[in-house]
């Protein structure tokens, strides 16, 4: 989709976002697709129902990227973030997801969670947005003053050294065939992934029987394939005949900019993308801070205004919305400790349970892989020490409960358990 102007072209896409984010909301609100009810239900229940909607939605996104990324409708190699980068960050990856991950739990839900619930009125949320939107942003902007971010602070020194450089993409494909090979073996492995994933979705009789799991997954699927599509292909022909990415655009702004047109702050959030929500939470805030400067109006904060108000729309509808409090100065800090989790994890593992968990692993980056199990294991652990707490109350020590988790998920042999399995 080619536009006269870059106005026009910028507009196009940061609405068509938000709809797409609304769309989002409103269907994860009325459907309940929860990442961490999914591990929840898993680990507490051993109901794979939600977690399969999750994995549903993965193949849905995985299949449709593939086809476009054949068909070259969607540029996957420029993404923003660079899920396929040379740089594989897989100490970033995985301790960034275990951190998101417990960090979740304790914060009752993921970023798109929190999303959800401060649409359906919940207060708690609202105060883990605002501490993870400042992590978020103190770790990608420097302090005022200084040429010094939250990351070059606490994790650059010793995480960043250890990333590996694969030489060219770091997706499953890139690993297996050259480059002259490459567009084919991306489709195939991609399809055949997204229907080893779809088989084993719809095996489940009971989830057959679930029109809101299957709902759920197919939308968000198509949601995430769709934000792809759209950042891909809106872009500006200008008079002279020269085809612009809005990337491309400005990085010519001197030369190719229109008197009516607004430089982003920022060329970067203008490559193709899908969603994810940890750092557009802190491209929020720097919205904010720059007093709603349109230059500083990007992809993710559409997303974020957008998931909140489809959630919003439809608990009126629904007649569900109501205002939730915190129960006691306990359930404060946990979601206080959960936020800062959130913030710090989500920018290391470079996503969220949506970002990397359904938007990276559409782009079959192996550290998109990495973190999604890492941040699985962190919460699945995470839930599993806090039933041993509630069941064994004091007996149940951090070390007890972490080493009995570790059995329990066959991490350690069956003589280290210090706990009763329950």
């Amino acid at each position: 989709m080619l536009f006269e102007s870059f106005a026009q072209a910028q507009s196009v896409l940061l609405w068509s976002t938000f709809a797409l984010a609304l769309v989002l909301g409103l269907v994860a609100n009325k459907t309940n697709f929860c990442t961490m009810g999914a591990v929840s239900d898993w680990v507490n229940m051993g109901d794979m129902g939600r977690m399969r909607a999750w994995l549903l939605a993965i193949a849905v996104a995985m299949l449709g990227v593939s086809v476009l990324e054949y068909l070259g409708l969607a540029n996957i190699d420029a993404s923003f973030p660079p899920y396929r980068g040379a740089q594989l960050i897989w100490a970033e990856n995985i301790f960034g997801g275990v951190l998101f991950g417990i960090g979740m739990t304790f914060a009752s839900g993921c970023g798109n969670k929190t999303l959800i619930r401060i649409g359906g009125g919940n207060i708690k949320s609202i105060f883990v947005l605002l501490i993870i939107s400042v992590i978020a942003y103190f770790m990608v902007n420097p302090f005022p003053g200084t040429d010094k971010t939250l990351f070059t602070v606490l994790f650059n020194g010793w995480l960043r050294p250890l990333a590996i450089n694969v030489g060219t993409h770091q997706d499953l494909a890139s690993f297996l065939v050259n480059d002259a090979s490459l567009k084919q073996a991306r489709l195939v492995l991609g399809v055949l992934i997204a229907l080893f994933i779809a088989i084993f979705v719809f095996k489940s009789k009971d989830f057959r029987a679930s029109k809101d799991n299957i709902i759920g997954g197919l939308v968000v699927g198509l949601v995430v394939l769709g934000a792809w599509y759209i950042s891909t292909v809106v872009g500006v022909k200008a008079s002279d005949g020269t085809v612009y990415t809005l990337q491309s655009y400005v990085q010519e702004w001197d030369f190719a900019a229109g008197p009516n047109d607004i430089k982003p702050a920022d060329s970067r959030p203008l490559s193709p993308q899908s969603f994810t929500f940890i750092n557009p939470m802190g491209q929020t805030l720097g919205y904010a801070i720059a007093k709603f400067d349109g230059s500083f109006l990007t992809f993710g904060v559409m997303a974020l205004a957008g998931v909140i108000a489809g959630s919003l729309l439809w608990s009126l509808l629904s007649r569900n919305f109501r205002i939730e409090w915190f129960a006691s100065f306990a359930d404060f800090r946990n979601h206080v400790f959960g936020a800062v989790l959130m913030g710090f994890g989500g920018v290391l593992a470079m996503g969220c349970t949506i970002g990397q968990g359904i938007t990276g692993m559409s782009t079959l980056a192996l550290g998109s892989f990495l973190a999604l199990i890492s941040i699985v294991f962190g919460s699945a652990m995470t839930m599993r020490m806090q039933y041993y707490k509630l069941v064994y109350e004091a007996d149940a020590s951090f070390m007890k409960s972490l080493f009995s988790s570790l059995v329990d998920f066959k991490l350690l042999p069956a003589f280290m358990r210090k706990l009763e399995a329950v």
